[in-house]
């Protein structure tokens, strides 16, 4: 196959000019836009510098080659601006705007800026003009829907600009001419007919060309379906073409007369798939989609995308897998087609096809990362080979490059209410598989919107378990932020839907989160209280791993509180059950603490005894870097103990081992090593043996146990 069409809404075709562009016509447009990036702003005329970035507008209908257009005056003028062109779309395929707070937080990603999760829209829009701020780009917005959307985005700073595509005027924003676009010359409009349909019908019979021309309105869109009409029928006329678009009358628009010719003579499996296309997450398409959306098999349902791509009907976009999208300005029309041609319960059964197969490649991406384990390498066995990725690493790409279908595919499955079952498995293995191959921290940003929408399905259907989970996760990656009273309401709320739900790891977690946030605020006391009706009910339960850190967490409020008996006692505690669980590291990691502790109440002898007890224990763990540590705060005791000798020599063996350790760990490649190197003093060993804070992320919940 050829290079396809770019844009079906344009005027790109797969042959290119002598400059290596494939746009055609438009000239005057780009001369104007080009002088009006040069041309003197209202600010400028009055003496003053301009406040923010310069910007383009170009206005059209749908199908009339605006983000063409817009594409070519940014690969002109692109090495104007060496920090590169930014992309973003602002309306969804069925033209619901997107959240200004989800363009920046994409945009902020495209810069390689992390953006707190759950913040909210003003913060990340200053956050996108503070990392624009020392860069000169270009910011293309496509199909904007309103002048706010466009004012939220727009960089404090002359030295970039927006060339923003919409519908009509963006109203509000000052100093701003737009571009209009109508149809194309009527010389450019036949140049694409015959790069599209081939040069001989058109030399033959240049007036029918003209003919058909006048009949589309030199809309680029609707030639592009001609062209690919004509293509595909080698021995039909141009006239032939014009005559069956006149015989169609005057209803409609010249392109939706010509889809629904286009849409006629294809196959009846082709043409049903077309339409259910519509159904695709944000309008973009792969050959598993397109395969669960038609029930057919992968390989034909790429080529069926593949025919429809020639045919115009689609875009290819140009990604290392296949994907397509379907024309923004075609997407209404199919819609409509649907709606009259399919029936209701089919367009069910083909979302839940859909929404099942991107369960299942979901599985297949986080499984294949756990090959180590027996039980998931049979698995992988028994998922078909369609299913199967070959590597972790082609796993993590598809993942990476799917990210916008796949969120836009949890959107649109709670938004649409009926599918919810498949709906909570799809958000619970995208968490899964998003945190196996990302981390959750990189991705927090996508989990805090997965774990709002696991919220909205669990308040639906009245779910407390789930409801509890989700709400522990958005208080985790709110407390994480800063935002700790949100995070706190959060976790109440947890705790009320926990008790609901009967379900003592949602109500013990969250009890113990309470505490953690009263202890961020600086609420020792209330966080005290909480710890210990947290431990109450792990110690009622016999689970001691956890009964072992909640101890630590409560001396961990004590501390603060200044209350040092309370918190060697609780110490103690963690120390003991630390030793009956033969969790040597933990034993040592307590006895720190408590050394430390003991230091606090003014009890150096004791903290040093329990401090070489904890070193012991350390070499027994076999923990060097905590080893090192202790033997700084050892050092630290000996020197307000009178010793400065012995200190030096412990201050010494430390550096000894914390050099060795950090140059351990950066041959290994970790990185995980962080301490400040020697000399650091009393400080260093506070990283090192901080004292593990709250529990594990709270899995979402579903009434499937499948992974």
């Amino acid at each position: 196959m050829t290079d396809q069409v770019v844009d079906t809404g344009g005027v790109r075709t797969s042959a290119r000019t002598p400059d290596g562009s494939q746009f055609l016509g438009r000239t005057r447009e780009l001369k104007e836009l080009r002088a009006d990036i040069e041309r003197a702003g209202l600010d400028t005329l009055s003496g003053r510098k301009a406040p923010r970035a310069r910007v383009l507008l170009i206005a059209g209908r749908p199908g009339s080659g605006r983000t063409a257009l817009a594409e070519e005056l940014a690969r002109q003028v692109g090495d104007r601006y060496p920090d590169g062109v930014l992309r973003a779309r602002l309306s969804e395929p069925d033209g619901t705007p997107v959240p200004v707070a989800r363009t920046a937080r994409d945009l902020l990603t495209d810069l390689d800026v992390p953006a707190p999760p759950g913040a909210a829209e003003d913060d990340l829009s200053a956050a996108l003009r503070e990392a624009l701020a020392d860069r000169r780009v270009l910011l293309l917005l496509d199909d904007a829907a309103d002048a706010e959307q466009v004012d939220a985005l727009l960089p404090d700073t002359p030295e970039c600009l927006a060339v923003v595509v919409s519908g009509g005027p963006l109203t509000g924003i000052s100093d701003v001419r737009p571009c209009t676009l109508g149809g194309l010359d009527t010389k450019s409009a036949v140049e694409l007919l015959t790069r599209l349909s081939g040069a001989v019908r058109i030399t033959v019979d240049p007036r029918a060309a003209e003919g058909l021309v006048e009949v589309c309105q030199g809309q680029p869109a609707a030639l592009t379906l001609a062209g690919g009409w004509l293509a595909a029928r080698p021995k039909s006329a141009v006239s032939d073409l014009a005559k069956q678009l006149r015989a169609e009358g005057e209803e409609g628009t010249p392109l939706g007369r010509l889809l629904r010719l286009v849409h006629a003579s294809l196959p009846a499996p082709a043409a049903r798939m077309l339409r259910l296309l519509t159904l695709a997450p944000a309008g973009l398409v792969d050959p598993h989609g397109a395969s669960a959306l038609a029930g057919c098999s992968v390989d034909g349902a790429h080529t069926t995308l593949d025919d429809l791509a020639a045919l115009g009907l689609l875009h290819r976009l140009d990604s290392p897998l296949p994907q397509y999208r379907v024309p923004g300005c075609l997407h209404p029309l199919l819609k409509a087609l649907s709606e009259t041609q399919d029936r209701p319960a089919e367009v069910q059964l083909a979302r839940a096809r859909m929404l099942e197969r991107t369960v299942r490649l979901l599985q297949s991406c986080r499984a294949i990362t756990e090959t180590d384990s027996p039980e998931t390498r049979q698995k992988l066995l028994g998922v078909p080979r369609a299913l199967r990725f070959p590597n972790p690493r082609a796993a993590a790409d598809w993942l990476r490059l799917r990210r916008p279908a796949l969120l836009a595919s949890a959107r649109a499955a709670v938004a649409d209410g009926e599918l919810d079952t498949l709906a909570r498995r799809l958000m619970s293995q995208l968490v899964r598989a998003m945190a196996a191959h990302f981390g959750t921290q990189a991705a927090a940003g996508d989990l805090y919107e997965i774990h709002g929408l696991v919220l909205d399905v669990a308040e639906r259907r009245n779910l407390p378990r789930e409801k509890a989970a989700a709400l522990l996760n958005l208080g985790d990656l709110d407390a994480r932020t800063g935002r700790t009273r949100a995070a706190l309401a959060r976790f109440r709320a947890a705790l009320d839907a926990g008790r609901e739900a009967d379900d003592p790891y949602a109500t013990g977690r969250a009890m113990e989160s309470v505490g953690g946030a009263h202890l961020e605020l600086g609420d020792y006391d209330r966080a005290a209280d909480w710890f210990g009706r947290a431990l109450a009910q792990r110690l009622a339960r016999g689970e001691r791993a956890e009964t072992a850190r909640l101890y630590g967490r409560t001396a961990e409020a004590h501390t603060y509180a200044g209350r040092y008996g309370e918190a060697q006692r609780n110490w103690r505690a963690a120390v003991a059950v630390h030793r009956k669980n033969g969790d040597v590291a933990g034993h040592a990691r307590a006895l720190s603490e408590l050394a430390r502790v003991q230091e606090y109440a003014g009890r150096p002898e004791d903290s040093l005894r329990t401090c070489q007890e904890a070193i012991e224990w350390a070499r027994r763990a076999e923990d060097v870097r905590l080893q090192g540590a202790l033997y700084l705060r050892l050092a630290d005791a000996l020197d307000r103990l009178g010793d400065p000798a012995a200190a030096e020599l412990h201050r010494g063996a430390a550096r000894r081992m914390l050099v060795e350790e950090t140059d351990a760990a950066e041959t290994a490649g970790s990185g995980t090593a962080s301490i400040t190197g020697p000399g650091t003093g009393s400080g260093a060993d506070d990283k090192a043996i901080e004292p593990e804070h709250g529990g594990n992320a709270c899995e979402i919940r579903s009434a499937s146990n499948e992974d």
